[in-house]
């Protein structure tokens, strides 16, 4: 997630305490629904604080704008996918890369393909975001991929030859087009095709339970 800067800060606090951050996960959830919901641009701060019953200033102290918010909820929503404690190591790539496909309810596809519409339509009006999302977003999910790839080098499964970097974006490039350009769901299936139609072949493997 973000930090961003405050200047709280930096200059003394005048009620004499620390700001509570114990609500911004109940503010961010919000903040999602609220933009599966609405779009990004029928989204209000104002709609935000009412679905988390939260004061706008509370919002406000946390993140200094719209912008802001989605982009540290979207963040945060995909690094429930990411936490390191609970990556795998089944001992090949494409066991690997198969334990991070998740199953999803139709509900939660539809909603994070809402979610994703919302966030390209910002970026259409201001393509300045672009370096913070992929920060916060994109590039997390591509250093995954990475590490994966470079795990399989040094167990010696895959060739040290390939191109790391650009194998590392195939599956984020096929997802972003799919969500936003086709505008379908992100399922299982599509993801399993990516991992066994484009990636193991990429590196000069087969889809094999071996």
């Amino acid at each position: 997630m973000t930090q961003l800067t405050d200047i709280d800060d930096v200059a003394p606090v005048k009620l004499g305490r620390k700001r509570d951050h114990t609500r911004d996960a109940e503010i961010m959830d919000a903040a999602l629904s609220v933009l599966a919901e609405e779009g990004y641009d029928g989204m209000t701060i104002d709609m935000v604080a009412a679905r988390a019953r939260a004061g706008k200033a509370t919002v406000y102290r946390r993140w200094a704008s719209k912008e802001e918010l989605v982009i540290d909820s979207v963040a945060c929503m995909k690094q429930a996918d990411l936490d390191p404690a609970a990556l795998p190591d089944t001992g090949t790539l494409r066991g690997d890369l198969l334990a991070m496909i998740k199953p999803r309810t139709i509900e939660e596809s539809d909603r994070k393909l809402r979610v994703m519409t919302g966030l390209m339509s910002m970026l259409a009006k201001d393509s300045a975001l672009a370096g913070a999302v992929n920060e916060a977003i994109i590039a997390p999910r591509i250093a995954l991929n990475h590490h994966f790839l470079e795990r399989a080098i040094a167990r010696g499964e895959i060739s040290a030859s390939i191109d790391v970097q650009m194998i590392s974006q195939i599956s984020q490039a096929m997802v972003t087009y799919r969500m936003i350009l086709d505008r379908k769901p992100i399922d299982p299936d599509f993801l399993r095709s990516i991992v066994t139609g484009v990636i193991l072949p990429a590196v000069g493997l087969s889809d094999s339970d071996d």
